[in-house]
């Protein structure tokens, strides 16, 4: 029998140098669980840790994600949600407000020029108004209780204390789930009864060079709708409104088995393009109320005068003057037309 290599003795001593303090380092890591278990016996940290970890572990009720009782992906939304969408988008809204104010208080409202010329033409027929107002008072309703489930614990809750705060809330998400669908259902009736008149033309691009003459007082013509209704019509109405009509309806209807990774992302989805949409709405609804005289009766009432049809949309007026456009027309003033046509 031939003797073991120098080398060979090396490789058995390292060997039997370290199975021994294998053993013993399992030997104490039992024993240092034993003491933990006696020393610390509220410390459930390795319970815990296997808990968070995502993987699926044993439920008596079956489904998708059932198994998983703490996701960590829900502490990243959190802290997304309360670290930067909220902060961020709360003083955008509110910064827009403000400067909406101020606008207001340094300029007024947009007046008429000439005065009223009694005649009038009709600018909204009654189901195009009844289309607006579904999906005005729904998204104002929406846009209301949505603040309030958002930023109110930051602004009302020091105010109104808890309790009316809770009941607050809680009628807020039941109108918010409620009136959803009914804002999305007039929202797709609206988009297709305005598009048409809310193609892009090309004296849109000298609407935009003026700014519309808010700042200069020049006078711009434009169509049935001005270049900045109609981007709020394409960027506010149809694709913001449409990716937080998607989004919420995935949230309101969690029946469909949607994994919590679908509802956390549709939920960040849904509050950064909703905040986008109630701060560009701010702009629309400002000039359609008190930001120029007469257009609320237009959408009102459906009739305007035909100075202010010249001189707010010249293209759209001299269409229905010339046939072109075919519009009702009355005489007296836009509240209570007396003699239509």
């Amino acid at each position: 029998m031939k003797p073991i290599p120098v080398w060979g003795r090396f490789i058995a001593l390292a060997l039997a140098l370290v199975l021994p303090l294998s053993g013993t380092s399992v030997a104490q890591q039992g024993e240092t669980q034993q003491q933990r278990a006696q020393s610390q016996p509220g410390n459930n940290a390795p319970v815990w840790r296997d808990v968070r970890s995502g993987k699926e572990e044993y439920t008596s009720v079956k489904g998708r994600e059932t198994g998983v009782l703490v996701q960590m992906y829900g502490e990243t939304w959190r802290q997304l949600r309360n670290a930067w969408i909220t902060p961020i988008g709360g003083w955008l809204v509110a910064l827009i407000a403000a400067a909406i104010g101020v606008f207001h208080w340094r300029k007024g409202a947009v007046k008429l020029h000439s005065g009223p010329t009694g005649r009038l033409i009709e600018r909204f027929t009654p189901l195009e108004r009844y289309a607006h107002w579904v999906m005005g008072i729904s998204f104002a309703i929406l846009g209301v209780t949505g603040l309030i489930m958002w930023v109110g614990k930051y602004v009302l809750l020091p105010v109104i204390g808890y309790t009316l705060f809770a009941w607050l809330s809680q009628l807020s998400k039941h109108l918010h789930n409620f009136v959803g669908p009914l804002f999305v259902l007039s929202l797709l009736v609206f988009i297709v009864m305005y598009a048409k008149d809310n193609l892009p033309r090309g004296y849109d691009f000298r609407w935009f060079a003026s700014a519309g003459g808010m700042f200069g007082g020049k006078h711009v013509a434009s169509g049935r709708f001005n270049a900045g209704e109609k981007v709020w019509f394409w960027v506010g109405a149809v694709v913001l409104s449409l990716v937080v009509s998607a989004t919420g309806l995935i949230l309101n209807f969690p029946n469909f088995d949607q994994v919590r990774a679908v509802m956390i992302e549709a939920n960040v989805v849904h509050l950064v393009s909703a905040c986008a949409v109630m701060a560009l709405s701010l702009g629309h609804i400002y000039m359609g109320t008190i930001g120029v005289d007469g257009a609320y009766e237009s959408m009102r009432f459906g009739y305007v005068d035909e100075a202010w049809a010249k001189e707010h949309h010249e293209y759209w007026y001299k269409d229905v003057k010339s046939g072109k456009v075919k519009a009702a027309t009355a005489a007296g003033q836009p509240g209570a037309p007396q003699a239509q046509h």
